[in-house]
């Protein structure tokens, strides 16, 4: 999903700011707390360091989104949450303006995962549950699953074992909700036959 950044110090120079109204030093830069409304409906509210975004803030987009949380350099970093106009929401650490550390990320239409984030993706270990009731715990790799990990379906199967872009992959254990268990070699969510 991609995520519009909040404007920079190199974009405020860019003449788009409509007004700004705060704390600032004797030739205009913005310093300490005040609002800039951009031309584009944009608008920030919050601390400001050397002209730039820098400390705690709220940053609405004209679309929707809006974003309450830390701020470094005119950038998203720190602890922070992001709702967009979508109904998702993610609550959790930024770092140069994406979604990487520990976090909550919940879509409008009920799945949520909870865990490592690199790069505004899944990357690491977490939880992902689905709306429908199946669940993942185990690792992720660019928002997939991939690595090693638990599937537990809303039925009752349950699979342990390897993953690869996704699908079941590597060696497992697929056990049925009647207690039959299959065990052996995954390749594109298939059991090989040995």
């Amino acid at each position: 999903m991609s995520i519009k950044t909040p404007p920079t110090k190199q974009d405020v120079k860019k003449d788009n700011i409509t007004k700004y109204e705060g704390e600032s030093k004797d030739d205009g830069t913005p310093l300490g707390h005040g609002t800039y409304t951009f031309s584009d409906g944009d608008k920030y509210i919050g601390e400001y360091q050397h002209g730039e975004k820098h400390g705690q803030g709220t940053y609405i987009y004209n679309y929707g989104d809006k974003y309450v949380g830390g701020f470094k350099y005119g950038l998203r970093h720190g602890q922070g949450t992001h709702t967009h106009s979508t109904g998702d929401k993610y609550i959790g650490d930024f770092e140069n303006d994406c979604r990487t550390g520990k976090g909550t990320y919940i879509w409008a239409n009920g799945d949520k995962y909870v865990g490592d984030f690199i790069d505004d993706e899944s990357n690491g270990y977490g939880t992902f549950v689905w709306s429908d009731g199946d669940h993942y715990i185990g690792e992720f790799k660019n928002g997939q699953l991939n690595g090693q990990g638990t599937y537990t379906f809303d039925y009752g199967d349950k699979y342990v074992g390897g993953f690869k872009d996704g699908l079941r992959h590597g060696q497992g254990t697929y056990t049925y909700a009647d207690g039959t268990v299959k065990k052996g070699f995954w390749k594109n969510n298939l059991r090989l036959l040995t």
